[in-house]
């Protein structure tokens, strides 16, 4: 076990394991999921940090509890649920979903995405992949990279060619060889028509209503390490992020 793997928490360590399970139905929707106690013996840990994960997976509406009965699995209503609350959350993208490449990672011009990454001229990188869950297509991304950020990337061959398709995400990939590790993400979140570029991949006629999302992912020191702009299948994707109070 890696040091990443011995600093994660407990709990979120069940929660990824669980979570996994039932999105790769694992579990049947008439069989109740092991009890605290079995989990909490299967990890050597206790039963109030088994009961921390379920309670993300209730929050999240992938479980639901019978009194007397015990925790089952919600029934999957076709959409791809996902719940954020940390840049580690979008990198575990990989777990449930894949990467398939459109427009290979290749130099570019680009006078937008230059400027929203601070660059001092408008050579980018850039590719275009989807991310499909169960063989259906549910996002459309654009990425865009510094320079200075594609050649710490190096070649990589899930990235190289048209319709490749693999477990990876490009933060993920970043994370292992940026000097400075990824230490946020600033996104916006829209409505938005599909442009006629987007439409076909995800089997949408062009101008379908759809959610666009930009994120800006910045280093340690504040600098933009990678611009993505995806597009989201309406009937597909459901988004959710969980808000907590300040300690006062």
């Amino acid at each position: 076990m890696d040091a990443t793997a011995k600093a994660e928490p407990a709990f979120r360590r069940v929660w990824s394991d669980l979570r996994t399970q039932i999105l790769t139905h694992e579990f049947p929707a008439d069989t109740p999921l092991p009890t605290e106690a079995e989990i909490a013996r299967q990890y050597s840990i206790s039963r109030q940090t088994v009961r921390r994960a379920f309670q993300d997976l209730v929050a999240e509406d992938l479980v639901f509890r019978v009194p007397g009965r015990g925790t089952f699995a919600t029934p999957s209503a076709g959409r791809y649920l996902r719940h954020f609350g940390s840049v580690e959350d979008l990198m575990a993208l990989s777990a449930d979903s894949q990467l398939q490449v459109l427009d290979p990672l290749a130099d570019a011009v680009d006078p937008t995405a230059a400027l929203k990454l601070r660059l001092s001229d408008e050579h980018v990188a850039k590719m275009t992949f989807l991310r499909v869950h169960h063989g259906e297509t549910f996002s459309h991304t654009t990425v865009y990279l510094p320079p200075r950020v594609r050649a710490q990337l190096g070649d990589v061959e899930e990235l190289a060619d048209p319709g490749t398709v693999s477990q990876v995400t490009l933060i993920g990939l970043l994370d292992r060889v940026l000097k400075t590790p990824i230490q946020s993400a600033e996104q916006s979140i829209t409505v938005a028509t599909a442009p006629v570029d987007v439409a076909p991949s995800l089997g949408l006629a062009s101008g379908t209503a759809l959610l666009r999302i930009e994120r800006m992912y910045v280093d340690a020191e504040d600098e933009p390490v990678e611009l993505a702009i995806s597009h989201f299948h309406p009937d597909r994707y459901t988004y959710r992020i969980r808000l907590r109070r300040q300690p006062s």
